[in-house]
């Protein structure tokens, strides 16, 4: 199996742990622990997880020149994304910040062509679009309503400062990871990013009553500490190393089809024939964007 599989593979187990995410965390705040409290948690858990792993890893210096940037990296794929992420997902519902995030794509094609001076080619602008189609077609047609939102306009918003960041920092990282062992570029992103969090959570985190936090609540902590934020990141880092930024970020076109999944899992939503026409233009979007050009390099 060549990297360039192993690379879509690791991005697709990303997806599927996002998609999974939105509504695991939504039962976690507000209600036990505030939004900037449960991102303070869930990057000191990474940085301790990360921090140890390097224990094990080769010494291995960066150059004082990428500090910088993995500094921007940390501020735009740590700070500002989980930030407003997570405050946006309590004001939202977990379908309607999913489906947000596909805008995250066509984002990252613009930066990229920007920054990395990367072309633009018909097949994946058309795989964006049809991809961004099947989305809008979900979140209007498909989502069965109800669920806690308090504010779905701010929340949307939020999460769409959330996709424009992760974008950027997309891009960010596209050269840099090239450099480095996965473990020990991501552990001196998450040390830069928990330093820029610890601000805004550390009062929210301080004012969490654990003891009447319940078991499983603790459990899906523990799986948006462990699952999303270590596992999907090294993941992720290793696809980038292998493909473009707008081939990873096309990815997103997922999370909704694992929401709307994982939603019909649990008995929440019911399938129906609008769900499925949008699920398979997403899988037609991702493919044509993830599809391989014969006579170039592109990936």
């Amino acid at each position: 199996m060549n990297s360039r599989i192993l690379a879509l593979i690791a991005t697709s187990i990303a997806t599927i742990i996002y998609g999974i995410t939105f509504t695991v965390a939504k039962e976690v705040m507000p209600t036990y622990i505030k939004p900037y409290g449960f991102i303070l948690l869930r990057v000191g858990g990474a940085v301790t997880v990360f921090w140890i792993l390097g224990l094990f890893i080769k010494k291995e210096s960066i150059e004082k020149k990428d500090f910088k940037r993995i500094i921007m990296a940390s501020f735009f794929g740590i700070a500002l994304n989980m930030l407003t992420f997570f405050k946006g997902l309590s004001y939202t519902t977990p379908i309607s910040a999913s489906v947000m995030m596909v805008t995250t794509p066509i984002l990252v094609m613009i930066f990229a062509s920007i920054i990395l001076k990367e072309k633009l080619f018909l097949r994946k602008i058309a795989g964006v679009v049809i991809g961004l189609v099947g989305a809008i077609i979900l979140i209007l047609y498909g989502n069965s309503g109800g669920g806690d939102a308090r504010n779905i306009m701010i929340g949307n918003l939020l999460v769409f400062v959330n996709a424009a960041s992760y974008g950027m920092y997309l891009v960010i990282v596209r050269d840099v990871i090239q450099k480095y062992n996965p473990i020990v570029f991501v552990k001196w992103l998450y040390l830069f990013g928990f330093l820029m969090v610890l601000p805004f959570g550390w009062e929210e985190l301080s004012e969490v009553s654990w003891q009447i936090v319940p078991t499983n609540i603790y459990l899906k902590i523990g799986f948006v500490v462990i699952f999303t934020t270590c596992i999907t990141y090294l993941f992720n880092l290793f696809a980038l190393s292998r493909l473009k930024p707008t081939t990873v970020s096309v990815f997103i076109y997922m999370q909704p089809v694992i929401a709307t999944i994982y939603a019909l899992f649990v008995g929440s939503d019911v399938l129906n024939v609008i769900k499925i026409l949008a699920t398979a233009l997403i899988f037609i979007g991702v493919y044509l964007v993830t599809k391989r050009a014969k006579v170039t390099t592109d990936k």
